[in-house]
């Protein structure tokens, strides 16, 4: 019997990369996210390098609690046979302090990293527990450890998703599903070009250094995903070898 991934924000980044690292293990593959034309494109090419596994699209916005529900229940039937789920989707918009930051900001923020962690979650988490088996792998932040200036409502919604595995953990208590959160730091994806709305800027904060790939990540994740069940990797902080905390980057001039 096949054995599935359901992986959020497979479009791009770390979610892409994820999707190819698992399929590298034989896992057959649940992609969601907005960008229908994307997510066709990486399941042909995924078709085409593992031809013995299986691919399933959903599109749809996360941060949307209708969208999110309808294609929760169109698929009831398939999320019985989710193995694994990672819930990658997510974002940062802006850098403004908080007396100056844009309202409409924070609720994208607020409504895909937490509340759209939570959607998939909940829809997906109870027939892991009817079947006592299953992953749930939460992509965190460093910024759900530590604080920076212009990033507190970004880090709540990551401070959010290291409490929510936390507590989920707890309730999954004597079942044998596990939980991991995966918290990077600076990895060069889009993230950095959708929070600053500028390609030129979101360069510029990987400049001088070596940031993480997503590919790294998501080399993690399929570590974390074949570990012996008896064993549940809680948490892990990945930063790149150049940033040695939040703020505190090692950079080299040309």
């Amino acid at each position: 019997m096949a054995k599935w991934a359901l992986i959020t924000g497979a479009s791009s980044g770390i979610g892409w990369a994820t999707a190819e690292a698992l399929g590298a293990q034989g896992f057959s593959l649940f992609l969601t996210g907005r960008r229908t034309e994307r997510l066709n494109n990486l399941a042909g090419h995924l078709r085409t390098k593992f031809p013995g596994i299986q691919t399933k699209l959903g599109s749809f916005d996360i941060s949307d609690r209708d969208e999110t529900q309808e294609f929760l229940k169109a698929h009831y039937a398939d999320l019985a046979h989710v193995d694994v789920l990672v819930n990658n989707a997510g974002l940062a918009r802006g850098v403004d302090k908080i007396q100056h930051a844009d309202i409409h900001d924070w609720d994208i923020m607020i409504d895909t990293n937490v509340k759209g962690l939570l959607y998939m979650t909940r829809g997906v988490v109870e027939h892991m527990v009817r079947r006592n088996s299953g992953h749930i792998v939460n992509i965190g932040s460093v910024a759900g450890r530590w604080t920076y200036p212009g990033g507190g409502v970004y880090c709540a919604t990551k401070f959010a998703v290291r409490a929510i595995s936390e507590g989920l953990r707890m309730d999954l208590s004597g079942t044998d599903v596990r939980v991991t959160n995966i918290e990077p730091g600076m990895v060069n994806t889009e993230f950095s070009k959708v929070r600053l709305q500028d390609q030129q800027k979101a360069d510029k904060v990987y400049e001088g250094m070596t940031p993480l790939r997503a590919e790294d990540i998501a080399e993690t994740i399929a570590w974390c995903v074949g570990r012996p069940k008896h064993v549940n990797i809680q948490e892990l902080v990945i930063y790149p070898t150049d940033q040695a905390h939040v703020g505190i980057v090692s950079r080299r001039s040309e």
